[in-house]
């Protein structure tokens, strides 16, 4: 699988690429397609950043993960 560094995932924030991409635990998800995540943001949190720390404060669990493409691995 490809790596990817924060600067690059940081580009994929929905402003600077087409695409919409977020990581975490390692793993880079394309958010692109997803309606909650239209324009680089969900809720308060921003696309093109590591969301590991931030999920204990969603109402939702890591299983929503699985609805989306795994597309790298993100280094540190």
């Amino acid at each position: 699988m490809k790596t990817y560094t924060k600067q690059q995932l940081a580009l994929r924030n929905g402003q600077d690429k087409p695409e919409i991409w977020v990581a975490y635990k390692g793993h880079i998800y394309d958010v692109t397609e997803s309606r909650l995540w239209r324009n680089g943001k969900h809720y308060e949190h921003w696309a093109g950043q590591d969301l590991t720390d931030e999920l204990e404060d969603a109402p939702h669990t890591e299983a929503v993960f699985g609805k989306f493409s795994t597309i790298g691995i993100l280094i540190i």
